[in-house]
């Protein structure tokens, strides 16, 4: 029986359980959340779903961490929030608290990949790398790919397209060191740089800053095409947050590559095409760290 762990209960764990048993690809769905309550509420909301649209993917909620025994795959998402907590709450599992769980996880799956989806989980990966000592390939974040979605949406209204016909990759860290590389992007088949103008370009540049952090329901949605191209072996390519290795950039930090993914996690790091220019901007990039 296949299984997908969530851990969190919160709105970018709850749309994810949602897409995820839309798609019918995975047997069950289980949440972890401190708030067993909310968590089994939830994933019992998304169960009823079901019969109305005719998938039959089993949910669960618990707020027990073992349940990543024997999972497919795991998310970092967020918690659920606590409603007798006063003043903002961190919902995304990041920072130390983050690490010590993903460490924990890991030791008690060490075969599943492991999916950051949140928008602040940058440090989170890097950290998973280069202090917990796990493969980068395993640990890596969905949230570029979310990003990358936007990108291509703000470009279809630019260009006058259909973001289906837009195919763009994003490299580089969000949200003020992001490079489209318009070079190899195509709209409706043709180079982006032939469709749009300098100036149109420029626009798209100046906007992308302001499109991070994307919300948590196109983060869900990352996570799941990202979750459904692993488990599928499907050979389309997606924008991951993936720790920069020996040799790449600044060590112990993490930046938005092109990857192709397998149950695994990810299979390839694709290189993309880069004209000088963004070769210049990727590499200075990487190098500040």
């Amino acid at each position: 029986m296949s299984t997908v762990v969530i851990l969190g209960a919160g709105e970018i764990a709850g749309a994810l359980a949602r897409q995820l048993a839309a798609l019918d690809l995975v047997s069950r769905i289980t949440l972890v959340d401190d708030l067993a309550g909310v968590a089994a509420g939830k994933a019992l909301d998304v169960a009823q779903s079901g019969p109305v649209d005719r998938y039959h993917t089993a949910l669960s909620g618990t707020n027990d961490v073992a349940a990543v025994v024997g999972a497919q795959a795991i998310v970092f998402a967020d918690r659920a929030q606590d409603l007798k907590t006063s003043g903002p709450q961190d919902l995304e599992w990041h920072g130390e608290n983050g690490l010590a769980l993903l460490s924990r996880v890991a030791g008690l799956n060490q075969v599943a990949p492991i999916i950051c989806a949140g928008a602040r989980q940058t440090a989170l990966i890097a950290a998973a790398v280069n202090e917990a000592g796990l493969p980068r390939l395993r640990v890596f974040g969905s949230a570029p790919e979310a990003l990358r979605s936007a990108v291509v949406a703000i470009t279809a209204l630019e260009a006058g397209a259909a973001p289906v016909d837009i195919s763009l990759s994003v490299l580089g860290r969000p949200p003020q060191q992001v490079i489209v590389p318009w070079d190899e992007a195509a709209i409706s088949g043709r180079s982006a740089t032939h469709v749009l103008s300098a100036a149109q370009l420029a626009r798209l540049d100046a906007r992308i800053a302001r499109l991070w952090p994307p919300g948590p329901y196109a983060l869900a949605s990352a996570a799941a095409a990202m979750l459904r191209s692993a488990l599928t072996r499907s050979p389309r390519v997606h924008a991951a947050m993936v720790a920069v290795a020996r040799g790449e950039g600044a060590p112990g930090s993490a930046a938005m590559m092109p990857v192709t993914l397998q149950p695994a996690g990810i299979a390839t790091l694709v290189a993309p095409a880069l004209s000088a220019r963004d070769r210049v901007r990727f590499d200075t990039t990487m190098a500040a760290g």
